[in-house]
């Protein structure tokens, strides 16, 4: 199987063209198509990284209080 990769943009009509695909005409493909996530969405989701971390106290036991053995 030969696998053809390109990128292109959708237009205003929302019609997709793919130019010059090293198919022979009348051959029979598959078509998929993903979408690449937007810049601002993953600047959303990753809002803290590059932030710097700073631990306060990082041995201290975590929620002992709510241990029921403990009680």
């Amino acid at each position: 199987m030969l696998s053809y990769r390109t990128e292109t943009i959708i237009s205003q009509d929302r019609v997709l063209t793919v130019r010059g695909v090293p198919f022979r005409p009348g051959e029979k493909v598959e078509v998929i198509i993903l979408s690449h996530p937007s810049r601002k969405s993953e600047e959303k989701r990753c809002s803290l990284r590059g932030k710097p971390i700073r631990y306060v106290r990082p041995f201290d036991s975590v929620a002992e209080n709510e241990w029921q053995a403990l009680r």
